[in-house]
């Protein structure tokens, strides 16, 4: 791009942060970098018109795991290392409200309920057993009970008669998140340059280059927030996965309210606008779904469908209104990758996830390391 002085020198110039990735972590990570060095140069690249990813594609659950997922992470985390995942998805949700105002983020506390289907009996037994070791183990966190077991309320069919209920869990706007985020960066001076891709990066003594879709230029520090995009850039242990979604159109009268998990989260929905909103069947085709590409695919979209049908909304009439994906980064390990990769050099990324639970925290320690 033949760039003009007045350009070079506004935008490319002198500038002390540079971060990749305008969502949750970036963005958080640009206000910590704000409060420590009120009078630096910061700087966005953002690839997509909006945040790209997950951070405006979730489905806005303000949860920190299901009974199921607690237990199954206890085969390859120690019970420390539960309790430490656990609280910081608490500290990051408290952190992000802190940060934007409940109202700004349409916070809502409706509580998260588990479903277990009918034909999952391995499943239901062991939640059943464990439960009362999960809410021992969770119990200095919040001084309570975390799970307990209820009726089906709400008319589900084809499951379990009774289901897990986590009353300290909520739902957030997804989209209004983002835009109280964005508003605030920019309200501090923080400049965010979309449809930007990073192409390549080379660290020096006391700089990075950096190299765009569109120009080249040079920074003193480099983040990289990029979550489930990270391999192209950096060499980490994190995969992409993608999510696909759905949501109905309004429903007269919708009696659903809450954030919900089926088949050991592989499966999620929730109640927005007098909608429901699905999402998930990744675990139906894994290695197609183990990709940076967004897109949908019939093998899940038919199955979200036939869920909403027979499950979620039987005897409801209702009309689907729009489809999406959003990518997000996974690992063996749910702890995120936050580290200094080389002189000048960082990332926050490998949410699991988790994004909406963790990423204000995790831009904060992504800070912290500057």
């Amino acid at each position: 791009m033949n760039l003009s002085y007045w350009e070079i020198k506004t935008w490319l110039s002198n500038v002390d942060f540079t971060i990749v990735g305008s969502g949750i972590v970036g963005l958080n990570c640009a206000l910590q970098l704000r409060k420590r060095f009120p009078k630096s140069k910061i700087l966005i690249l953002e690839k997509g018109f909006l945040p790209q990813g997950a951070s405006t594609k979730n489905a806005g659950f303000a949860c920190f795991g299901s009974l199921s997922e607690i237990i199954d992470d206890l085969k390859s985390h120690s019970e420390q290392e539960i309790v430490n995942l656990v609280k910081k998805r608490v500290d990051g949700l408290q952190l992000l409200r802190n940060t934007l105002g409940d109202k700004a983020i349409d916070y809502q506390n409706f509580g998260g309920y588990e479903l277990f289907t009918n034909d999952n009996e391995a499943l239901y037994n062991s939640c059943a057993e464990k439960q009362q070791f999960i809410n021992e183990l969770l119990e200095p966190l919040f001084n309570d009970k975390v799970f307990t077991f209820c009726d089906n309320r709400f008319s589900f069919q084809h499951i379990k008669p009774n289901y897990s209920f986590n009353k300290f869990e909520g739902q957030i706007d997804t989209g209004k998140m983002m835009e109280a985020l964005l508003f605030k960066v920019k309200s501090f001076g923080i400049q965010i340059l979309n449809n930007c891709t990073v192409e390549s990066f080379s660290g020096e003594l006391n700089k990075v280059k950096i190299k765009t879709n569109s120009f080249e230029f040079s920074t003193s520090k480099l983040c990289i927030a990029t979550n489930g995009f990270a391999s192209q850039l950096i060499d980490q242990e994190v995969k992409p996965a993608r999510a696909q979604v759905l949501i109905t159109k309004p429903i007269e009268n919708l009696h659903i309210k809450g954030t919900f998990h089926l088949d050991r989260g592989y499966y999620y929905f929730r109640n927005i606008d007098n909608r429901i909103l699905f999402g998930g069947g990744r675990n139906l085709d894994f290695k197609t779904e183990e990709t940076d590409e967004f897109g949908e695919t019939k093998i899940i979209q038919n199955k979200l469908e036939e869920l909403l049908k027979t499950t979620i909304l039987p005897n409801i009439n209702f009309e689907i209104d729009y489809r999406w994906s959003g990518i997000m980064g996974v690992g063996e390990q749910k702890k995120a990758i936050v580290k200094q990769l080389s002189n000048n050099i960082y990332c926050g990324v490998r949410l699991g996830g988790m994004g909406v639970a963790i990423g204000s925290t995790v831009g904060l320690e992504l800070a912290d390391l500057i």
